[in-house]
């Protein structure tokens, strides 16, 4: 993902979460590559290399003590919060034209057995989203009954 409009920075992969927390992912397959002068753009408020165990065991005293290391899906070392280093419309932006790219490159394939495969994949993520989005309001609902409306205040559910 290219950061801002003519960005000179990329990030291999990033997340962002309902808490507005943003995660970014270095992906780093050799020594070599790790050592490469093509920079680790750590913009998010947790960072993260995505390497092998075998370069991890090569490398893992030159990782700052703020980035963190997944390993095979499993995070080996945890990332420290920091605050963003750019803005974080900046960021959301980047991430909507990101996504808008790659869904435009698919759809302008014309091969209909992939289009028809990403329509099916939407429609099931929506149906979660709308699956997940009633037991989050039966949660907090339960929860409000339960213990009042100051305790979601706390637990920041509100």
């Amino acid at each position: 993902m290219t950061i801002g409009w003519f960005g000179k920075e990329r990030v291999d992969y990033m997340t962002y979460d309902t808490h507005g927390v943003w995660r970014c992912y270095e992906i780093k397959i050799s020594k070599s590559d790790f050592h490469s002068k093509a920079k680790n753009t750590f913009i998010g408020n947790f960072n993260y290399y995505v390497m092998p165990n075998e370069l991890y065991e090569q490398v893992k005293d030159e990782i700052p003590s703020n980035i963190g290391v997944y390993i095979g899906g499993s995070c080996e070392k945890r990332s420290k919060h920091q605050e963003l280093k750019v803005d974080e419309q900046i960021l959301k932006d980047s991430m909507i034209r990101s996504l808008y790219r790659e869904a435009d490159k698919q759809m302008r394939s014309n091969d209909l057995i992939l289009i028809e495969s990403i329509s099916r994949q939407l429609n099931i993520a929506k149906k979660n989203s709308d699956c997940y989005m009633r037991k989050y309001h039966e949660l907090t609902n339960n929860i409000r009954e339960k213990y009042g409306r100051e305790i979601l205040k706390e637990l920041e559910l509100i």
